[in-house]
């Protein structure tokens, strides 16, 4: 398998997150407008498309840069992996976080636009409350409890389909309907949409999903205490070819 330059794999999270946004915003406009009377029924659709969505970009993204799409997802990677050199470098992690938010903003853009609106229209959509905040620990805890748990039982082809499936239902049992993600969360805020979130409840979100962080490694590390060694898996298995080799392989 020939290494994947620096490049391509920034440029698959950018694209693979910019899709993602575009999916749950899009479908958050098409769900408004298809049941404009049933709130119920409009985040049932926005969750199935954005669950099917998630699952089909890992699986066109993942072999190139493990399809993370999500800066809590390469922080964790970076952080198990960093001992046993199958993470992400610190370098690597930067390029990540900031082509997954850039990605992000470029997503509601792109979704804005599809659905002729404004291309930015900040959100009005207040989401500040303790028990969202609660909600959005949970939910991002569960994900990585998720994935780095397939990495370390050798169940990574099955993350397609898992990850989509978890964040589909945590639409439903989180009360801050699972944002999990703090690229996502600050793509959101540039839409006035059905997904939207307003720009002063973005910094109360991620804070929640970084003690989301800490509470899912700090799990992760306790019932998988090797799960570092499995890092180079996280989501799909993929070359990480900045990083040094694991110890005892060339």
């Amino acid at each position: 398998m020939n290494p994947v330059a620096t490049w391509r794999r920034l440029l698959a999270e950018f694209v693979g997150t910019a899709l993602l946004v575009t999916a749950v915003v899009g479908s958050g406009v098409m769900a408004t407008t298809l049941s404009p009377d049933d709130v119920g029924l409009q985040l049932l659709e926005n969750s199935v498309a954005t669950a099917f969505a998630l699952g089909a970009l890992i699986l066109t993204f993942g072999p190139v840069s493990g399809a993370h799409f999500n800066p809590v997802v390469s922080a964790a990677d970076w952080f198990l992996g960093r001992r046993s050199g199958t993470g992400l470098t610190g370098t690597q992690l930067g390029g990540y976080a900031l082509a997954q938010t850039a990605g992000a903003i470029a997503g509601s853009v792109l979704a804005n636009l599809m659905f002729d609106l404004a291309a930015v229209d900040f959100s009005g959509k207040q989401r500040s409350a303790g028990h969202l905040w609660l909600g959005e620990v949970v939910a991002t805890a569960g994900l990585l409890l998720l994935i780095f748990a397939l990495a370390r039982s050798g169940r990574a082809a099955v993350a397609p389909a898992a990850v989509g499936a978890y964040i589909g239902a945590a639409y439903w049992f989180t009360s801050s309907t699972s944002f999990a993600n703090p690229a996502v969360t600050i793509g959101r805020a540039f839409t006035d949409t059905f997904a939207g979130i307003a720009p002063a409840s973005v910094p109360g979100f991620i804070v929640a999903q970084l003690v989301g962080l800490i509470v899912g490694t700090g799990l992760l590390l306790a019932l998988y205490p090797g799960v570092g060694q499995a890092a180079g898996e996280v989501v799909v298995a993929h070359d990480n070819t900045d990083a040094p080799s694991p110890v005892g392989h060339p």
